[in-house]
Formats: structure tokens, C-alpha cells, sequence
């Protein structure tokens, strides 16, 4: 019973189903006969031609660009790294090649500006044999490197250096005057200028002045330092200084003098190094009473004793390399009071002079610091 009233449920759905319209047309396409139809299939692509007007030349392989448009810019595709390395090799290669192409030509390098005049360049030595192949040595009292290198070029001739007359010029016009001070270094000067009144510093070093006057420093009751360093002075005026009543400081090293001139009380340095100052050439008790005195220096004279007495403010006194033999135990040192101390001078140089600074030991005993020289 049940399975009959399924059958006939069923019935009614399949007939449903083939009642519905959707269903019914369905069917007639896919029963489509041609045959039936009056259309020629093989002459409808002709007729839709002159519908659609399509461009000639227009294919899908050559697609149009649009006005207006951009084309896709071109993409740089990473280059391999041994191709890198290839490229940079190569590049250095050509750059050496340049490099050996060009020759490296001598140059001349002219006076006056850091040269020497002669050729420079790597092979200057062995192709043009201008500079020795190995440098030699300045022996003294050759003249230094002058004529040692052999250039092959023409010797210039330096210019003379013109002759000034400097007789009557203004002193501060020739030197140079700042404030209290005036300078005439290097100037070839043969004597001292006239100074101004006002000079209180005076200086000539490195020129030709032989001689001091007792008229070159007249009146001048401001000046305390003299610098004649590296002159040609053979002579001074031994009363050349004592009229300079604040004169302070005295520099005449390096010259050829043989007597020490007198000098005012008020000194406190006194330079006569390197000159010829003998045993006879200064004067006794020179230095007693100069109570400021405080540096002495007559290295490299031919002294052969040591100046006494000399003032306690005395600090330094430098007497090397002169012909000093002995030395007396009271030449510092006050025998008669042993609480007697000298502490400022702590000073003294005695070294180069012939003397054993050992045989007497008692000469040092108030003294802080031993003498400088020999103690054998």
C-alpha cells in the first residue's frame, strides 16, 4: 500500500515538472534543427561586416597606445656579480695602461721658489747625470754645500746688495724704535747711531761696530740694557758705561775684546762671553761694590783667576773654559765667621779650566751647591 502511494506521488511530481514552461523551451533548444530554418550560416559573417566597421591593419598581436599614455619604463635587470668584478678589473687595467702612455718629463724648478734650480724627476739622475749618485758630505771650512752638487746648469750671479748711506739718516727711520726700545740688528752698521733721549733698551746685534766711544751712550740717563752681541768691538772707552746711572744690564759676548771697561754700581747681568779678555783685563775689585749684581758670565776667555771678592747678591757666576789653576779656600767662603752662609749663589760653573776642585774642600763649605768642573 505504501509503496503504491509513492509511485503515484511520484507521478504527479514528473508531470509537474513537464508542465513547467522553462522546462518545455529547454527541450526545444536542445532539439534545434537546422533544417528547419531558412538561414545561411556560411553568409551571416559577411552581412554583420557591414554592420561593424572595423580599422584595417588592426590585429590582437599590435595593440594601440593610447594618446596620453606612458610606456612601461625599462626594467634594469641585476647584473651577475663576476660580471661586476670582470668590468672593474677591466676599467683598472685601462687606467694603468694610461698611466704607463705617459712619460714623466724632468721639470725645472726655478730659484726663488723653494728650489734649487736643477731638474727633478724620476729619472733625472741617470739620464741627464745632473745630481751625483750619491751625496757628499760638508767638510768644514769648505763652504758648506756650495759646489758639492754640480747642477750643469749656468751659475746666475746674485745681485749685489746696493750700498746705502746710512750717514745722517734718522735713527728711528734706519732702526726700529718701539716705545723705550730700539733695535738695529743686522743692519751692517759700523758704529752706534745717535739714540734718542728716551732710549731705555738699546740693541746692535750682528753688525760691524769695532769700536764704543765714550760720546755714543752721552746722556743717556734712561737706558739700563746694551745688547752689542756678534760684533767686530776690539776697543771700548773705559768710561763709556760709568756715565749711565741706570744702566742694568751689559751684553758684549761674542766680540774681541781684551779689557773689560768700568761699569756702574747699578748692574745686576754682565755678558762677556767668547771674547779675549786676559788676566790683566779686568780691574781689580771690579765687582765689589756692585750690590745687584746678579749673573756674571765670562766663559771662554783666557782668565786665569777668579774675580774676588765678588757681592753676595751675586747668583750665577759662569767661568768655563778659561786658565784657571787654583782657587783659594777664602774665594766664597768667609773663614773667620762659620755661620757664614751664601745662599744665592748656587751657580757656579767651573768646568774646562785646569784646576782639581778637590784640593780645597773647605772653600765650598758655605756654599749650597758644589762647584761644576774637575774633582780629579
Amino acid at each position: 500500500m505504501r509503496m503504491l502511494a509513492r509511485l503515484v506521488l511520484g507521478l504527479f511530481v514528473l508531470k509537474a515538472v513537464v508542465a513547467n514552461p522553462r522546462f518545455s523551451r529547454q527541450v526545444d533548444l536542445d532539439t534545434y534543427d537546422s533544417a528547419n530554418y531558412d538561414v545561411d550560416l556560411d553568409n551571416l559573417n559577411l552581412e554583420n561586416q557591414d554592420i561593424y566597421d572595423y580599422e584595417d591593419g588592426l590585429t590582437i598581436d599590435d595593440p594601440q597606445i593610447e594618446i596620453g599614455t606612458l610606456a612601461p619604463p625599462d626594467y634594469n635587470y641585476p647584473v651577475p656579480e663576476a660580471s661586476m668584478e670582470e668590468q672593474e678589473q677591466e676599467e683598472e687595467e685601462e687606467e694603468e695602461e694610461e698611466e704607463e702612455e705617459v712619460p714623466l718629463k724632468p721639470q725645472l724648478i726655478p730659484q726663488g721658489s723653494g728650489g734649487s734650480g736643477v731638474l727633478m724627476g724620476p729619472d733625472t739622475q741617470k739620464e741627464e747625470g745632473l745630481l751625483p749618485t750619491t751625496p757628499e758630505t760638508p767638510q768644514e771650512g769648505t763652504g758648506g754645500v756650495e759646489g758639492s752638487v754640480s747642477s750643469g746648469l749656468p751659475e746666475i750671479d746674485e745681485p749685489e746688495e746696493p750700498v746705502i748711506d746710512r750717514t745722517g739718516m734718522p735713527t728711528c727711520l734706519l732702526c726700529t724704535c718701539l716705545g723705550g726700545s730700539v733695535y738695529c740688528d743686522d743692519l751692517k752698521l759700523d758704529s752706534v747711531p745717535p739714540l734718542p733721549k728716551d732710549t731705555t733698551h738699546f740693541y746692535a746685534r750682528y753688525n760691524r761696530i769695532t769700536k764704543i766711544n765714550k760720546s755714543d751712550f752721552a746722556s743717556m740717563n734712561k737706558l739700563k740694557r746694551i745688547d752689542l752681541t756678534a760684533n767686530e768691538i776690539k776697543s771700548i772707552d773705559d768710561k763709556a758705561f760709568l756715565g749711565l746711572p741706570e744702566l742694568e744690564e751689559l751684553v758684549i759676548r761674542e766680540n774681541h775684546i781684551s779689557q773689560l771697561p768700568a761699569l756702574p754700581e747699578t748692574m745686576s747681568l754682565i755678558d762677556a762671553s767668547h771674547n779675549n779678555i786676559g788676566s790683566k783685563g779686568i780691574h781689580n775689585e771690579a765687582f765689589k761694590d756692585m750690590t745687584s749684581l746678579l749673573y756674571l758670565y765670562l766663559t771662554d776667555n783666557h782668565i786665569d783667576y777668579i774675580p774676588v771678592p765678588l757681592p753676595d747678591s751675586l747668583r750665577s757666576l759662569h767661568l768655563q773654559r778659561n786658565n784657571i789653576q787654583m782657587m783659594h779656600e777664602d774665594t766664597f767662603c768667609n773663614l773667620k765667621d762659620f755661620n757664614y752662609i751664601r745662599n744665592a749663589l748656587e751657580d757656579i760653573r767651573l768646568d774646562g779650566n785646569p784646576i782639581n776642585l778637590s784640593r780645597t774642600p773647605q772653600a765650598y763649605v758655605c756654599l749650597p751647591r758644589i762647584p761644576i768642573g774637575d774633582l780629579i
